[in-house]
Order: structure tokens, then sequence, then C-alpha cells
């Protein structure tokens, strides 16, 4: 049974714009904090993943943007801004580039944390999930990285937007043009815009394709069992590794067949978080592709910041998912 359509007109398309404006502007701070960046922008979570200022100044930015267009609106974000509470300094430079993208008079440390933690909210029968960078890593890399943001009504992703700032315009083209954006609404597909807003094309899974794509970092997956998942299905072409869910984005515009991440042998009761995925799976299911867990279950984004119900994830391009569930029932 197709997902229904909650995200109603006129509503739904100031919903959208709001989303979009308010990523294209965390694309432009991210993008000038990683020119000017260095190291001492980063400090550590207690799970030890880096932080940086770009986090904190993308979801200052977005939050502030969801509050202003819909303040009874709850937003689930990933970071708080307790962490920066306990560091001045680094509280003043998120300040900083915050201020650099607002209109108003000069913006205080106070207030830029009230925005950040708008993002407080708990799961409810609708709210936003956001993830200000998804693949910090990527980002202190200068590699791949995404903003991540969606609107869930009763369950169902209804709107996601996924910035992707380093990704090229096609992956495989020299030289090409980097700064992607997609915008999926159920029921309307998934579109693709530049970063700085401009419409591309609507793009669409592809059934010729035969490449799959896992995370660079190993301890995000079973590197092992997504290799035999994908010698089971005929890929012989290496993985596309790459962070974020940016993976999400190149299936969905056919340069990968599959996306999956299975847990780690090292951590069997992980569980996902939903802001790294709830907009990745709507940009893939609207551009024609499926998403579940390991198991074929759908992804429940109801029960918690966690997805308690599901183990791991498989995006495919529709053709080849219930081969991939196949060959995991298998246990290869």
């Amino acid at each position: 049974m197709k997902p229904q359509t909650h995200l109603i007109e006129p509503k739904g398309k100031i919903k959208k714009q709001t989303a979009i404006d308010a990523v294209l502007k965390a694309i432009q701070l991210c993008e000038q904090i990683q020119a000017e960046m260095v190291s001492t922008d980063a400090i550590q979570k207690s799970d030890r993943s880096p932080v940086t200022v770009a986090d904190f100044g993308s979801q200052a930015l977005i939050c502030k943007a969801i509050n202003e267009a819909f303040p009874t609106d709850t937003i689930v974000a990933e970071e708080s801004a307790q962490a920066l509470q306990e560091n001045a300094p680094l509280l003043e430079r998120v300040a900083d580039y915050v201020n650099r993208f607002c209109e108003e008079t000069e913006v205080t440390t106070e207030t830029v944390c009230e925005w950040i933690n708008k993002g407080s909210g708990e799961v409810g029968p609708s709210f936003w999930t956001l993830d200000p960078i998804d693949g910090t890593k990527g980002f202190l890399r200068r590699d791949q990285y995404a903003i991540a943001l969606a609107y869930i009504v009763e369950g169902v992703v209804q709107l996601g937007v996924l910035g992707c700032p380093s990704l090229p315009y096609h992956l495989d083209a020299t030289d090409a043009e980097r700064g992607c954006l997609f915008v999926a609404i159920r029921g309307q597909g998934t579109h693709l815009y530049t970063k700085t807003g401009e419409l591309l094309k609507q793009v669409y899974v592809s059934e010729a394709t035969y490449r799959f794509a896992e995370s660079v970092e190993s301890t995000h997956g079973d590197s092992e069992a997504h290799g035999k998942i994908a010698n089971a299905l005929g890929i012989t072409d290496p993985p596309v590794q790459m962070d974020s869910q940016v993976k999400y984005g190149i299936v969905s515009r056919g340069e990968a067949s599959l996306y999956i991440r299975l847990p780690n042998p090292a951590y069997p009761d992980y569980r996902e978080c939903i802001w790294d995925h709830a907009a990745g799976l709507i940009v893939v299911e609207e551009a024609g592709g499926t998403v579940t867990d390991a198991n074929g279950v759908p992804l429940n984004f109801l029960v918690g910041k966690r997805m308690h119900e599901n183990r791991g994830i498989v995006a495919t391009n529709g053709k080849l998912h219930q081969h991939v569930l196949k060959a995991l029932s298998s246990k290869l």
C-alpha cells in the first residue's frame, strides 16, 4: 500500500519553500566555514563523533527558519546547545557565522542557543527531523556530507530536502560542477536543484546500473557482508564509498542501484537515528526506488529518535529489492 499524502496545499508549498530556503542558507554557511575552517573548530561529543561550528550554525539557521514560518511545529534535531554553552569561545565563533546569514541586527549568543534548542522536540503525530550536517567526518575531510531535513506526518515522510554541497552534478563526469539539492514531496517525485536553488531536472532510479554504495567509515556497517550481498547479486564493481545520506541521492538519480547498511558485527544492537534516514528515504522512494530495513520492514519513525524496531537499511532501485532481502535471509 502506498504511503498517504498529508502535505496539503497551499501549506505544503510554504513548507517546501521554507525547507528549501533554509537548507540553501545552511549550505552557504557550511561552505564559508569549511573555507575558513581550522582544527580548533571541532569538539567531541560523548559518543566521540566530531561536532563542528557548522553543525551548530546549520541547526541554528534551519530551526530559526522553521520556527518563524511554523511556530507550533515540532523539530527533532541532532544537536543540543549544551556543549556550546560550556565552551564560550566556540559559541562566539558559531554566533559570528550565524550573524553573517541573518538580516536582523546583531544576534546574541543566547539567541543562537535558543535557535539550536528549538530542535529539542520529541517525536509525535507530525514533526520535522533535522541532521544539520550528516557526515561530519566527511565535512572535516572536505569530502561528502549532507544537510538533511524532513517533515513527517503520522509516521510517513511527506517532504525531504537533502543538501549535498560537494556532490557533482554527474558522479562520473570529469570536472563536473558540484553542489546538489534533492527535494522530494510525497506523490510529486524527486527533483534535483543546484546549491543556488536552480532546478536541474526530475530524477529517477535506474534498473540498468549495477553498482552499490556504502559508508566510508568501517564502523558504520558490515563491509564484508555488504560485499557478499553485492556478489550474490552479480555486482562486481567496487562500492561507491561516501559519507552521509548523499548515498540516497546517488541511488535516486540512477548512479547506484543499491545502498546497504548492516550493523557492524561489533555493535549488533545498534539502531539508526531517524534524522540519518528520513530525508534520504523519501528522495529514493519518490524517484521510484524502495527503502526498508534489512528484514524488509518499513522504517518506523514513530517509536523515538532511534528506530528501535528496525535493523539496518536497504535502499534500492526497486527491482533489486527482493533479491537483496532474499540474499540477506540466506545469512551471507
